[in-house]
């Protein structure tokens, strides 16, 4: 009996321990473009009442009354302040994954990944991948607000 308490124990503060670390990545980031220099806007990541991780457009630094004509259904001629990007992430692992993630540039929502930079916890890593392995696509890093 004991045996199975103590590893209830473990089994509660691992689990306490990941989505503590999955929390971490909620707040305000700079998106930064895949030149690696070039600010593209600022998007905030929240957690919905849902338990899930969504992240919205606050501002764009280029055209900030741009709407977003690429896109399809509910988002086509949206203005891209104020779009909801991150749809749908789990926390696991250390990281956010299971939900995609919409380019306002292209209209085209992908699988995605998001972790935090182990180095450093002021920068997000974001993948957007063709396959929900995340094998095809690219990566962002972004920087958080403070």
């Amino acid at each position: 009996m004991k045996r199975i308490i103590t590893l209830f124990t473990l089994f509660i503060a691992f689990s306490i321990s990941t989505f503590a670390q999955a929390d971490k990545i909620v707040g305000k980031w700079k998106t930064i473009d895949d030149d690696g220099t070039t600010a593209k806007s600022i998007v905030s990541i929240y957690k919905s009442t849902n338990g899930k991780f969504y992240g919205r457009i606050e501002k764009l630094f280029s055209d900030p009354n741009k709407k977003c004509t690429e896109c399809e259904g509910v988002n086509k001629n949206q203005p891209i302040v104020g779009l909801v990007i991150i749809n749908g992430m789990n926390a696991q692992d250390k990281k956010l994954t299971g939900g995609t993630i919409l380019d306002p540039k292209n209209g085209k929502t992908y699988y995605c990944n998001i972790t935090l930079d182990e180095s450093n916890p002021d920068k997000l890593n974001v993948k957007g991948s063709l396959d929900k392995k995340g094998w095809i696509g690219r990566s962002q890093t972004w920087i958080r607000i403070k």
